[in-house]
């Protein structure tokens, strides 16, 4: 398994959970970005290659060692708000750092399917509020959301021109997701641990702001379940799968906040931040009707749980857990649990 992206929030509980389940894994990343970092405390046990996408020759370099039969590109810029502060390095890093990868997959001996991993913010969303599905028209008003839809149509250049008659090469769109282990900046859950912590109410830009929240394992097991199901079934399955959680955990940012700080720590509090902002879609969700439909997929907690569950994590980082042990608690917590009817 070629992971990139293994140093960041998803990546790294990704990584654990593929550990734990016996993959031999290698992966690609920038070194963390935040201190503390949840690839800091969970640690690598397997090879960890610190490297940039943009470096098309390490790139290729490490993917030729490693010799994967599955990819799953996870590396990316993943902020809005830093989008709008470098929106070149943006496009950089998800478009070209997109481009290298599929490039150097290009021939791979051995090589099984590819996994691009996008954003819930590939569609252009036209402020209507209906759930988007994968049929709808890619787009996005800001630099992040643009460079998403872009590296789906790249993805589908490089699928129809390389990779038709080959190797699988799939894309996967989440919607927003929270749980342990978040410090990044501009992060709704890692800004109200921070505030929180300082005895302040949270700052929000946005608080009416509504999302498909989701517990981080949610999606990843969706990518799991995909990227096996076209390997068994080659060409049977959509090229495209959305993952998002059920109609009931559409909800503002503000009830979010509500029900974490009311679970974190008994003290709730929030503050409109009336400063100028950048632009960001008022209201975003997605169906994943598909994704029930062709591999029996569906979520598994609800928002509440998912929430609680978050706030959990870092109640107990707080007080000095062993958060590799708690990390995969939570892991076989969540496999265990039925997916829910859709």
């Amino acid at each position: 398994m070629f992971l990139t992206g293994h140093t960041g929030f998803k990546g790294a509980w990704l990584s654990l959970w593929l550990s734990e389940r016996g993959a031999k894994v290698t992966g690609v990343a920038l070194p963390p970005h935040t201190e503390p970092s949840l690839f800091g405390l969970l640690g690598a046990p397997f090879e960890s290659i610190f490297a940039d996408v943009r470096n098309p020759a390490a790139l290729k370099s490490a993917l030729l060692d490693a010799r994967p039969q599955i990819v799953i590109h996870m590396a990316a810029q993943a902020l809005v708000r830093e989008s709008y502060r470098d929106p070149v390095a943006t496009f950089d890093t998800n478009v070209m750092g997109t481009a290298h990868l599929l490039d150097a997959c290009r021939g791979l001996a051995g090589l099984q399917g590819v996994l691009i991993v996008t954003s819930d913010k590939v569609y252009e969303n036209d402020g209507a509020g209906r759930p988007f599905g994968e049929s709808d028209r890619l787009g996005g008003h800001d630099p992040y959301s643009s460079s998403k839809a872009c590296t789906e149509l790249l993805t589908q250049s490089f699928r129809d021109s390389f990779f038709a008659d080959n190797v699988p090469v799939i894309s996967a769109r989440a919607g927003n997701v929270i749980g342990g282990g978040d410090w990044s900046a501009d992060r709704l859950i890692p800004d109200c641990v921070r505030a929180l912590d300082a005895g302040l109410p949270v700052s929000l830009r946005y608080p009416d702001a509504t999302r498909p929240w989701q517990h981080v394992l949610e999606p990843l097991g969706g990518y799991l379940t995909y990227v096996q199901g076209v390997i068994e079934n080659r060409g049977a399955l959509p090229s495209a799968l959305n993952f998002g959680p059920d109609p009931a955990s559409f909800c503002s940012v503000s009830r979010v906040v509500d029900m974490f700080s009311a679970r974190f720590d008994g003290k709730p509090g929030w503050r409109a931040d009336t400063g100028a902002h950048a632009k960001e879609a008022s209201t975003l969700t997605l169906t994943s009707a598909l994704a029930e439909r062709v591999l029996a997929w569906s979520p598994r907690l609800e928002v509440a749980e998912s929430i609680a569950w978050t706030a959990d994590w870092y109640r107990a980082f707080r007080t000095g857990d062993d958060m590799r042990e708690f990390t995969r608690r939570q892991i076989a917590d969540f496999e265990a649990l039925p997916g829910r009817a859709p």
